[in-house]
């Protein structure tokens, strides 16, 4: 009874645990039904009040674009509407020009038929006139045959004869103005040409201008020169763009070349070659590459002591190099460099003397040949390529216009031009300025002055300006101002034909009225 009475007991505790979990399982259950009808409702609930935003933000969005379009919608049919009333503005002005144009064409046709028919009027009138003038011709010849009595061929030869005279002088007049003409024109273009040519090109057959001697030591140093099967030579002559001539003439060997710069490179290398006695191929190169690169920094110091010592300040770095490369050059033998400063040394005391601008003046003396240190293959006159360089470089217009008008590529219009003008003239054409053997100098000069004496009517002949003048005096009695057009052309032809001379030779004809009397 014990044993069931214990069963029986742990029988009725698991019925009972069985039916209080029972009993709280199905709270449990029931509380998480409830929590999760609640959830599900607040989730019904959010869902509505997105949808119910999103359905606000879509309509407002479709508002602004409505909005959006008919903006535009509006803005474009302003515009057009803008356009059509400008079209049809424009289509009524012309309207309007059309019936103006009409009417004035109107007036001008009847004015036409009127001066049409007077012209008709006036060439009828003519003819009867003409008619009229043959008639009392033939009267008239017929009256002077009898009176002055001389055949008709004998008045026609003695009429010819007076329109000969006539004709001549009026020859005389015309050939005046045609060579004032022409003079203004093509003979200065193509002598400006000719000048240009030969001042920004060195000439082969001015040795002084091409070619460097480098005094050797010893002669031995010839063949080191040469090298092996002649391979120096060959390699220096390649690198540096010179020709070496190695001949007979005893301690020293010739460079010669068109470009002075490389000439100069050369000429350095050869040297610090000589001085080092490593002479190789490999060398070469070396010393004529470093050399090179050197010689950039030598002329921007040349270009930068010109500016020192013509006391000019703020050039561009360019031009002053430019500058610098002005001392490599030469025109007629004269350095470029040295003229440049002289001119502007001139430029500065005439400016003063006639109350210019000093600083420009000097300036634009210093730059007036700054075209010539640009490369060969540049085309045009150096006063126009100067002036575009001083234009590139920021230069006055002032500046700019002294230097394109120093050679009258266009007119001077300022006191400072016509300065600069004078004063390249004067550094050029000073005797001594540039080289020329002084005896071939003095013949040229007593030629000129022989060819104007040779002519009639000249009492003397003055050859100035180192030759690049000539003035002639005539006998105002003898030659007349017509004649004197003529004299100076024919002057100019035979100085061309049987003298040689650089650049180009001015000829004046002085005429002149002179009275005089005693007082007694």
């Amino acid at each position: 009874m014990g044993a069931v009475g214990s069963f029986l007991f742990f029988l009725l505790i698991i019925l009972m645990g069985g039916g209080m979990g029972y009993v709280f399982r199905k709270e449990y259950i029931e509380r998480k039904i409830a929590k999760a009808r609640k959830l599900s409702a607040q989730i019904i609930e959010d869902a509505r009040a997105e949808a119910e935003a999103e359905k606000k933000r879509i309509i407002l969005e479709a508002k602004d674009a409505l909005y959006q379009v008919r903006t535009e919608f509006e803005t474009e049919t302003k515009e057009r509407r803008a356009e059509l009333l400008k079209l049809e503005n424009r289509i009524n002005q012309k309207e309007e020009n059309l019936d103006r144009k009409d009417s004035l064409l109107g007036k001008r046709e009847l004015e036409l038929n009127k001066a049409l028919q007077e012209l008709e009027e006036n060439m009828q009138h003519i003819a009867q006139e003409k008619e009229n003038l043959s008639t009392v011709i033939q009267q008239q010849q017929e009256i002077l045959e009898r009176i002055s009595a001389m055949t008709a061929e004998e008045a026609k030869q003695t009429l010819f004869q007076q329109m000969e005279e006539e004709a001549k002088y009026e020859a005389s007049k015309t050939i005046r103005r045609l060579y004032e003409e022409a003079r203004q024109t093509a003979d200065k273009k193509a002598k400006e040409i000719i000048m240009t040519s030969i001042q920004r090109c060195a000439a082969d057959h001015i040795a002084e201008t091409t070619v460097s001697v480098v005094d050797l030591p010893n002669d031995d140093m010839k063949g080191r020169i040469i090298g092996r099967e002649g391979r120096n030579i060959r390699t220096f002559e390649s690198v540096a763009g010179i020709d070496l001539i190695i001949d007979d003439t005893p301690g020293a060997v010739i460079l010669s070349g068109f470009d002075p710069i490389k000439r100069e490179v050369a000429r350095i290398s050869l040297e610090r070659l000589i001085a080092d006695g490593r002479i190789h191929p490999t060398r070469i190169e070396e010393i004529v590459g470093k050399v090179r690169d050197e010689m950039e920094d030598l002329i921007y110091e040349e270009g930068e002591r010109a500016t020192f010592d013509a006391g000019i300040h703020g050039l561009h770095p360019e031009a002053i190099k430019l500058l610098g490369r002005l001392k490599y050059r030469t025109s007629y033998t004269q350095n470029v460099l040295l003229h440049s400063k002289e001119v502007a040394y001139i430029a500065g005391i005439m400016a003063a003397e006639l109350g210019g601008n000093i600083q420009i003046a000097k300036r634009a003396g210093l730059l007036h040949d700054i075209g010539k240190a640009v490369n060969h293959e540049v085309e045009g006159a150096h006063a126009m390529i100067g002036a575009e360089l001083a234009r590139k470089y920021n230069e006055s217009k002032r500046v700019i216009h002294a230097i394109e008008a120093h050679h009258h590529d266009v007119e001077p219009t300022t006191l400072e031009a016509v300065i600069i003008a004078a004063a390249d003239a004067l550094s050029a054409a000073r005797p001594g300025a540039r080289r020329e053997i002084l005896e071939s100098y003095v013949k040229r000069l007593e030629k000129l002055e022989e060819i104007s004496n040779s002519f009639y009517g000249v009492e003397t002949s003055y050859a100035i300006q180192a030759g690049r003048e000539i003035r002639v005096i005539v006998n105002y009695e003898k030659i007349s101002d017509d004649e004197a057009v003529v004299l100076a052309s024919d002057i100019a032809k035979r100085i061309e034909k049987e003298v040689e001379y650089p650049g180009q030779i001015k000829v004046t004809v002085i005429r002149e009225t002179r009275s005089f009397t005693y007082a007694r």
